[in-house]
């Protein structure tokens, strides 16, 4: 919990209809296998210890009666444990029956909440036995189990020791509702919403069904446990199939399928902190309420959570294969788009690209090619100009060569080996001295003959680098850190490779084969001598870390306003087994240190359409001082301890 995680925990026990005493035994069950496993949060079906489908027994004052008692006796039975259960049962208030959720913790009830929206159509028809809570008008405080408990539809369970942890309460039919009891809860604090369900199974329903959870804890930005009825129900006129599932702001964290014999329990982990970093920055998300909310307070020490969820190594990178390619799709539609516009819009001749045989400088290719088959230009407007010097290899030189022929688009070489040595003359450079002077008058004589040729052509010149190297300042000021049109600048180095793979595989044989070759080719500046057999030298990530590294870092510190420790920790859980503490750690503290140095480079970006969530435009995203300090950001790295048991 310390670092924002609380498990949450979704069962639907077998029950018996009307059986209180073995309805109470599987839920007994189910809150001592939460509480085993360190859960804040148990969520049980509707009506779970009558079952939900007594249909008139719930006239009956011996079942009523019997399950008053029933709770009693699992008060009792949690008094110790400190995970947080959300139970169903019918209760009967001033004559009328409403289809309660009892909240129950460490032996006490913690309050009710009664069903706010009760379905009476096709084969529901709960307003025959039960009424609305939303028609309750008696007092919010009742008297049950000798205690007096909260009751109504405007409760919120807030943890002590994590206030990011508020609970709301939804039973079924409150979800399928045009306006829904978890949107007011949701707006006036609830992180978490538990809904107790009753839903049949019907062709096409489990769809549905998780559409709407998904919806809403997109929606409302929050974290949605639903555990619905199962094993045990009356199948004389419907059957239920126990789909359950939880969500987190549109993603679903766990699931059990409709009608799965292997599990009648699921759990997870819910990322709290990531919940109320997402709610700060969405200024749409309003803390207003037309309904003023009771707080209900309970107390659930401070643990450590061991994660079981998936947190990707590539969060950028989608792992389904399918939605990678829809996402491949979708980045190169909207890079070329933004390139058409601009060229169009300034009535361009033109557009010039320095063309290394590199990734980024490929995908940059790719989209012009794309940007001027839309325009229905001929591709030869594009004018692809390569620069070899000093590191340049024959590899990335043929490849960079090769894959502009095949492409049809214009081009040159330039070869500036001449003009950065006399540069070296001007300014009393030592030509043997491979320093950061030595690469970055290459660097800078590659953006100059390219703004020139632009200048001639009467063209604007593409850039080519990426999100990973802006957010790094891996870019040489006024060298390749300018262009006139960014197009890359907001794609992370570890998706520019997934894009050329998806785009090689709808090119022809040659093309193929080419951007293969590009995508083995290690990551490189070139701006080092070859080695003594012509290959690289210089390589990128030997220098500055892995850039999978730094995607993750950068993702979570930037979209979830992350802290140096939680990333640490978090990184040390997904690339276990692949990085040791201590690589991870080091690669972190460079992060850090690099991305507030480099904040310069970013403060005059030249425009580049936006492409995902996470992106370092001044502009439109990231708008930082140059001179901000990260003094606080290293001093938690530097008091980080190398765990002893990874």
């Amino acid at each position: 919990m310390e670092l924002g995680f609380v498990k949450l925990a979704a069962a639907c026990p077998q029950v018996k209809v009307g059986d209180v005493e073995f309805n109470l035994t599987t839920a007994k069950a189910a809150l001592d296998r939460a509480e085993a496993m360190g859960s804040a949060l148990l969520v049980l079906p509707e009506l779970h210890l009558t079952a939900y489908t007594c249909g008139d027994l719930f006239y009956s004052d011996l079942l009523l009666s019997a399950a008053r008692e029933t709770l009693d006796a699992f008060r009792e039975y949690s008094r110790g444990k400190h995970c947080v259960t959300a139970l169903g049962l019918p209760l009967r208030l001033g004559g009328k029956l409403y289809n309660c959720a009892a909240v129950v913790q460490d032996g006490a009830i913690l309050g009710l909440v009664p069903k706010s929206i009760l379905p009476n159509y096709g084969e529901f028809y709960e307003k025959r036995q039960f009424s609305s809570g939303n028609e309750y008008s008696g007092p919010n405080e009742i008297s049950l189990c000798g205690k007096t408990v909260p009751f109504g539809t405007d409760l919120l369970f807030c943890c002590k020791e994590m206030e990011e942890l508020v609970i709301g309460i939804e039973i079924c039919e409150d979800l399928w509702a045009p306006v829904t009891p978890a949107t007011d809860l949701c707006l006036s604090g609830a992180t978490v919403i538990a809904n107790l369900s009753a839903s049949n199974e019907l062709i096409g329903k489990d769809d549905y069904r998780r559409l709407l959870v998904s919806s809403a804890s997109s929606r409302l930005i929050c974290a949605y446990a639903y555990a619905n009825a199962g094993i045990g129900e009356s199948t004389q006129d419907m059957v239920f199939s126990g789909h359950s599932f939880i969500f987190e702001n549109g993603m679903k964290l766990a699931e059990k399928k409709p009608f799965a014999a292997e599990t009648d329990f699921i759990s997870t982990e819910a990322d709290l902190f990531r919940l109320r970093n997402e709610r700060h920055r969405n200024t749409s998300f309003s803390g207003r309420s037309g309904k003023s909310c009771r707080r209900v307070p309970f107390s659930h020490p401070l643990h450590d959570v061991e994660l079981t969820r998936l947190i990707p190594r590539h969060p950028f990178v989608p792992a389904d294969s399918e939605v990678l390619s829809e996402r491949a799709e979708a980045i190169l539609s909207i890079q070329s788009h933004g390139l058409k516009k601009r060229l169009e819009h300034i009535h361009c001749p033109k557009a010039v690209i320095g063309i290394s045989g590199g990734l980024d400088s490929t995908l940059a290719l790719l989209v012009m090619v794309r940007a001027m088959d839309m325009l229905m230009r001929p591709r030869t407007d594009i004018l692809a100009v390569t620069m070899p010097c000093f590191g340049t290899t024959e590899r990335t030189r043929s490849n960079a060569q090769a894959l502009c022929e095949e492409l049809g688009v214009s081009f040159r070489q330039v070869d500036i080996t001449a003009a950065v040595r006399q540069h070296f003359a001007d300014i009393g450079q030592d030509p043997e001295k491979t320093d950061v002077t030595f690469e970055n008058c290459q660097a800078r004589e590659r953006t100059q003959v390219l703004m020139d040729i632009a200048n001639r052509e009467n063209g604007i010149v593409v850039g080519t680098g990426d999100l990973s190297e802006l957010a790094l300042g891996w870019a040489t000021y006024n060298g390749d850190h300018m262009s006139m049109y960014a197009v890359n600048a907001s794609v992370p180095k570890t998706l520019v490779r997934y894009i050329i793979a998806y785009e090689s595989k709808h090119c022809d044989a040659q093309v193929k084969a080419i951007l293969d070759d590009i995508l083995d080719t290690p990551v490189s500046p070139e701006l080092l001598p070859a080695d003594s057999e012509g290959k690289i030298s210089q390589k990128t990530e030997d220098i500055v870390g892995p850039y999978e590294l730094h995607d993750f870092f950068l993702y979570h510190m930037l979209r979830n306003g992350s802290s140096p420790r939680r990333i640490y920790a978090l990184a040390r859980y997904a690339f276990q087994g692949s990085y040791s503490d201590e690589t991870i750690l080091h690669w972190l503290r460079v992060f850090t240190r690099r991305f507030f140095a480099q904040q310069f480079k970013r403060s005059c970006l030249p425009d580049g359409p936006k492409v995902g969530t996470v992106t370092l435009s001044p502009r439109g995203d990231w708008r930082m001082p140059s001179d901000a300090c990260s003094a606080l950001w290293m001093k938690e790295l530097e008091e980080i301890e190398i765990y002893t048991n990874p």
